[in-house]
């Protein structure tokens, strides 16, 4: 699998809701928010193409991490709201968004809640149809442990790849001595190295 760069790369942020987030016990809430605002902060300070989506917000699953609304705001505004297709991607609206601003680019970096439902499947159903996915497992998680390990380990299985923000941003930067790569040194400061120890 090549490397990915910001000009062949989309994020897609997956459920990232509040109820969600209350399901997701298999890493600390705490961890999840900082690793995917540290995507939101990324995407934006890179240009990096950004979809936001969300399940039936008017139910338990509640709406989008209000970080999400603040960071990205013409994103949030643009949010595909599904109404209970667990595998995003077989939902029309969002597929056609993700294709649009993606305009041709492969690789794809996705995240959200839960991994054993929301994030198993459209992974694995992107690489069916010839993209390159990596899943940030620090931005996210499961109900439990064990559900997050199966669900690691089918969507890699399925030619999907596991990473986490530190990893994927060496990789995506390649030299922190660049313009880019001071931008992502102090994101990923603020958002990860600064919270070691706290959780």
């Amino acid at each position: 699998m090549k490397n990915f760069t910001k000009n062949d790369t989309i994020i897609l942020l997956i459920d990232h809701q509040v109820g969600t987030l209350g399901w997701s016990v298999s890493r600390p809430k705490e961890m999840i928010i900082s690793r995917t605002v540290a995507l939101a902060k990324l995407g934006k300070a890179l240009g990096i193409p950004i979809v936001l989506t969300s399940s039936q917000e008017t139910q338990a699953q509640g709406l989008l991490l209000p970080e999400l609304q603040e960071i990205l705001p013409v994103e949030y505004a643009a949010r595909i709201k599904r109404e209970g297709i667990t595998n995003a991607w077989n939902d029309e609206n969002y597929k056609k968004a993700v294709l649009e601003a993606a305009g041709g680019r492969k690789n794809v970096i996705m995240a959200g809640l839960t991994h054993d439902v929301c994030i198993v499947f459209p992974s694995r159903s992107m690489v069916d149809e010839g993209f390159d996915v990596q899943v940030v497992i620090d931005a996210g998680g499961s109900p439990t442990q064990i559900a997050d390990e199966i669900a690691q380990q089918t969507w890699e299985k399925g030619g999907v790849r596991t990473t986490t923000i530190n990893q994927l941003v060496g990789e995506l930067i390649d030299s922190w001595a660049t313009e880019d790569g001071q931008k992502a040194v102090q994101i990923v400061y603020e958002e990860v190295m600064s919270k070691i120890g706290q959780f």
